[in-house]
């Protein structure tokens, strides 16, 4: 069977059937476009939640500890895996910073320097909870160390938070995806039940059902294909028109990884492979189904 054939009959019963075609491909573009815009809100979460993590600081306080030590303290903190920026704060420093927080009120303490000399560190963004409280655990006990602070709690749950999003996010595509399944399924049904005379004529004369099934599976992809380019033409417009224009608080949503192809590529393969499996199923199941005698 020649590959011009399969599309020349995909096409035809395509422009056949075109309001079944039509509710198919408009229920495909809504699966496409709910799904592309929850691959985008999800990134720009995942990307927000990153950069809080970029910006959580452990602040190590130490001891009244010698110039050695303190060297040895910050050479181990530079050595340590999840760090990624190591800030030393002097006693003088720590008292400048007091000076412009309290303003004139800290005049009354005179030249004191009462502030402990400390290490602020900022962790890498790929550091899970569990090793960052691990790493201020094994610092509480390092000797030159007097104290540590770190918001663990803060941290543990915006872990957690982002954690049941993206859980909460894929079920969602899943179940949207499923959906549209379902619907080009059941336009293809329809399509194959409308030419089941068709069908038996060509099982009479020998085809087989994977004979039969190919065009109506390259429908399946025709629908699909012009599902996610709508589909993907719509998310564009919700970022770049509807959301600037009437929701600015919002704020600017990047495209993942950057770019705006990968998003639009993504919803065109994910608008075909709907259409493939749907059609295959529903051709799979209704042509060995329709038998000769029946």
């Amino acid at each position: 069977m020649s590959f011009s054939y399969v599309l020349r009959e995909g096409v035809a019963g395509f422009k056949r059937a075109r309001l079944s075609a039509f509710s198919s491909i408009v229920a495909m573009m809504l699966a496409v476009i709910l799904i592309g815009v929850l691959i985008r809100v999800s990134t720009n979460a995942y990307e927000l939640a990153q950069a809080i993590k970029q910006d959580v600081q452990v602040e190590i306080f130490l001891e009244d500890v010698g110039d050695s030590r303190t060297a040895e303290i910050e050479r181990m903190l530079n050595e340590t895996e999840i760090i990624y920026e190591v800030e030393y704060i002097s006693r003088e420093q720590a008292m400048e910073l007091f000076r412009e927080e309290f303003g004139a009120e800290s005049d009354l303490l005179g030249d004191v320097l009462f502030l402990p000399a400390s290490f602020r560190v900022r962790t890498t963004t790929d550091a899970q909870a569990s090793q960052i409280v691990s790493f201020v655990d094994e610092m509480r006990v390092y000797r030159g160390v007097e104290e540590v602070r770190f918001n663990q709690r803060g941290l543990e749950i915006l872990e957690e938070r982002l954690q049941l999003f993206i859980i909460g996010g894929v079920l969602l595509g899943l179940f949207i995806g499923l959906t549209a399944m379902v619907l080009v399924f059941n336009t293809i049904r329809l399509t194959i039940y409308a030419k089941r005379d068709l069908i038996k004529a060509m099982k009479l004369v020998g085809a087989t059902n994977g004979f039969i099934k190919r065009p109506f599976m390259v429908e399946g992809i025709i629908q699909g294909v012009i599902a996610g380019g709508l589909g993907a033409v719509a998310v564009w417009a919700i970022f770049h028109l509807l959301i600037p224009g009437y929701i600015p608080q919002v704020g600017i949503m990047t495209w993942p990884f950057g770019r705006w192809y990968f998003l639009t590529g993504f919803m065109v393969a994910m608008g075909i492979i709907l259409g493939f499996w749907g059609s295959r199923w529903a051709a799979r199941k209704f042509i060995k189904e329709t038998t000769i005698g029946s």
